[in-house]
């Protein structure tokens, strides 16, 4: 038992070395936290909530180094934003892949809270495939596959890493989900085209169908013939939305949104981003038995 405490404190020891001089205490009009760089030439990233309204801060590295940033772009409805700063900074930590997680897995939740000399707690991934409900304005969605872990977490880690053991920030820490428990965006090919929307645009656009709905089991004669076993019932078609001008209906059951099977709200989101607006989206719904194809066109997701 002695011989596996070490092994693991080694562990977490190594990836703290590793990762510590990478997290920056961050200073913004709004608040502050951590934030992580991820890129040689000056790039960070953090909590859209930890920089809220904020347009510059500060960041203090664990070496002494302190550089003013400026805010590149926030994204509210993903808790994201990308910072730049104005001089150097540390070399860029390796960004993972949280697609690759298991539960069981363990990891080190790393943060540079309130200018102290970092923070470090380590856990394993509880549980995957968690969902965040955000809201910005009246807009609202879910940040996909959040990662909820058992390493502790306090607010001042907000926008810190989320590391593997083999020191790769597969997560970037934005919420306590309750005692003892805290949850991580992760760092997915999502994640990664938001941070580029953000670096090329300084905000993400947002497709807008209009519907909620929850995953329900396809029945079995439509699942043969359709080759997937669940789809996404609708339980309500906002009025005067783009799903409801192509004839959606609160009870269809949406099988394929673009061509791509749904079995989830995350499912119709992948495909929302800003591209899709003003363009031609199929979706084939089951409706009293039937398979029923419609178009709709998307329009912008305003979060006014």
């Amino acid at each position: 038992m002695a011989d596996e405490l070490d092994a693991y404190s080694r562990t977490v020891s190594r990836v703290a070395a590793e990762l510590m001089g990478h997290v920056a205490s961050l200073r913004v009009r709004d608040g502050s936290g951590s934030a992580v760089v991820f890129a040689d030439d000056g790039l960070l990233l953090t909590n859209a909530h930890v920089v809220g309204h904020g347009a510059s801060g500060t960041a203090a590295f664990v070496d002494g180094t302190e550089v003013k940033v400026d805010v590149v772009g926030t994204d509210p409805l993903s808790d994201l934003a990308v910072l730049r700063a104005r001089g150097d900074t540390p070399p860029a930590a390796r960004l993972g892949d949280a697609d690759g997680l298991v539960v069981g897995q363990l990891v080190v939740a790393i943060g540079n809270p309130l200018g102290l000399a970092g923070s470090v707690t380590a856990g394993v991934v509880s549980a995957l495939g968690r969902a965040l409900p955000v809201r910005s304005g009246r807009a609202a969605r879910v940040i996909e596959d959040v990662i909820q872990t058992d390493a502790a977490l306090n607010p001042g880690n907000s926008g810190g890493a989320l590391a593997d053991a083999g020191g790769n920030v597969v997560g970037i820490n934005t919420a306590v989900a309750g005692i003892g428990l805290g949850l991580a965006v992760p760092i997915n090919t999502t994640t990664r085209r938001i941070i580029a929307t953000l670096l090329a645009d300084g905000r993400v656009r947002r497709a807008y169908l209009g519907v909620v709905g929850v995953p329900a089991p396809v029945p079995t004669q439509t699942a043969e013939r359709a080759g997937q076993r669940e789809g996404l019932r609708l339980v309500e078609v906002v009025s005067g939305s783009p799903a409801a001008r192509a004839g959606l209906r609160g009870g269809d059951l949406v099988l394929t949104v673009g061509r791509q099977p749904i079995t989830d709200a995350q499912g119709i989101q992948r495909q929302l981003f800003g591209e899709a607006i003003g363009r031609s989206l199929p979706i084939t719904v089951l409706r009293n038995g039937a398979m029923v194809d419609v178009i709709a066109v998307p329009a912008e997701l305003v979060d006014a």
